[in-house]
């Protein structure tokens, strides 16, 4: 492993690492850009010290909108072998980033061979880790320690990992703000929910949140970029923009300005379920109360009533939401509310993510955005089916549904055939007999 320094560390004495550099090759972006964007909180750069990354990626304000594919097991399916074809599905199909939720089988085990072959950004979420853990020493998870689960994170730290979900931001207060919100889905968070009964057992305060200096000193230490979770997401559009989750986000904003004055990275994770009309005022308010840092999204869900279809509501919430500022999206896959997510859903939810990415990354105008479309759209006037085939956002797709209807004229496709719009038009735009 090749020495390197912290990336905020290295913003602030104006030095470009090599991941700020590449970055502004990938992006088109002026690396005094980058630089600037990681000294004011408004860039992150997950990449754990303790690991060479073959593609790292520029999360936030002025870069192309980012896409993460969530994989792991569960209790009732632990198969580490399908898990690892679902990393190697999802960096395939564009994913930016994979985050390791796994809860069934060895974790560290999993989470290791994950590390090992995953050459895009790591994310995990250690509070799962201790909740497993617990159950399996016949424990209860209000028997944990606060220095267990502090050394939970600092495990995934060690471990490899580049970003993890903390939900700092569930706290006593916001505790009682939900109990009195009477959700239809109460908290559909599991790190939230594990947090939850830790402290309504114990009578304590959230460790990650009354602990925060000594989280930042393992995040400092490895510099893992800390995903500020949102325990108190909204379930069910009918739960959306209650007390709770603004709540938990204030105490969140509080929580980013205290990491940028440690030199640790940070980026806020945001809902949920959410009408799409009011996508944007969730954006808006992220980056107000949060001074611009990055916002990660789930979706957002636009819709309750799509189960096998969520990847579709996903694209959609997360297209408003990235053209309206998000920087960070979350896939959904069909499996969504239904079932662990196989190889296929792997792949579907990545692309139907990266559509709503790249239609936010030309509303945004980002370079090369644009540029994209037209180029395709030219191959595609010019009746150049491979230049356009091998443009497509899942080619292979493209390839194989061209190919399995064949047109009598080359040229054309069985949609339109002899009566294409182009072909027809041609000679009256384009001086063609």
């Amino acid at each position: 492993m090749r020495e390197t320094m912290n990336q905020l560390d290295a913003a602030f004495k104006g030095k470009a690492t090599p991941e700020m550099e590449q970055i502004s090759r990938d992006e088109r972006v002026p690396v005094e850009k980058i630089i600037g964007g990681i000294r004011a909180g408004r860039i992150v750069i997950p990449k754990n010290l303790r690991r060479d990354l073959e593609r790292p990626r520029g999360i936030g304000e002025g870069l192309r909108v980012k896409v993460n594919a969530n994989i792991g097991t569960s209790p009732d399916e632990s198969d580490l072998e399908g898990e690892i074809e679902k990393v190697k599905t999802a960096i395939k199909a564009g994913t930016d980033t994979v985050m390791d939720l796994s809860t069934g089988g060895n974790l560290r085990e999993i989470r290791k061979a994950i590390v090992s072959r995953c050459n895009v950004p790591l994310g995990s979420v250690p509070v799962y880790e201790i909740a497993v853990d617990a159950g399996r020493s016949e424990r209860e998870i209000a028997d944990v320690s606060e220095d267990e689960m502090l050394a939970a994170v600092e495990l995934h730290g060690r471990d490899g990992i580049d970003f993890v979900t903390v939900h700092c931001g569930v706290t006593l207060s916001v505790m009682e703000m939900a109990k009195k919100a009477r959700r239809v889905t109460d908290v559909v968070s599991r790190g939230g929910a594990i947090l939850l009964e830790w402290m309504h057992e114990n009578r304590m305060e959230n460790p990650f949140y009354s602990r925060y200096d000594d989280l930042l000193d393992i995040a400092r230490k490895y510099d893992l970029t800390l995903s500020l979770g949102d325990g108190m997401r909204p379930g069910s559009l009918a739960d959306a923009n209650d007390t709770a989750q603004f709540g938990e986000l204030m105490v969140i904003s509080e929580l980013v300005r205290r990491a940028r004055s440690a030199n640790v990275q940070v980026m806020v994770e945001g809902p949920g379920h959410v009408p799409i009309h009011l996508v944007e005022a969730n954006v808006v308010l992220e980056k107000s109360t949060c001074d611009g840092a990055p916002f990660y999204v789930l979706g957002p869900l636009v819709t309750d009533v799509a189960p096998g279809y969520d990847h579709i509501v996903g694209a959609i919430g997360g297209a408003v939401a990235a053209a309206k500022g998000a920087d960070f999206l979350c896939y959904v896959t069909p499996s969504e509310h239904l079932r662990l997510p196989s190889v296929e859903d792997v792949k579907t939810g990545v692309i139907a993510s990266r559509i709503a990415a790249h239609a936010a990354d030309v509303a945004r105008g980002l370079p090369g955005a644009a540029e994209w479309d037209r180029s395709l759209s030219e191959a595609r006037r010019a009746f150049d089916w491979k230049k356009e085939l091998s443009m497509a956002i899942d080619p292979e797709l493209a390839q194989k549904l061209r190919a399995s209807s064949p047109p009598k004229d080359p040229e054309l496709c069985t949609m339109c055939s002899d009566f294409c719009a182009m072909k027809k038009s041609s000679p009256v735009f384009r001086n063609e007999s």
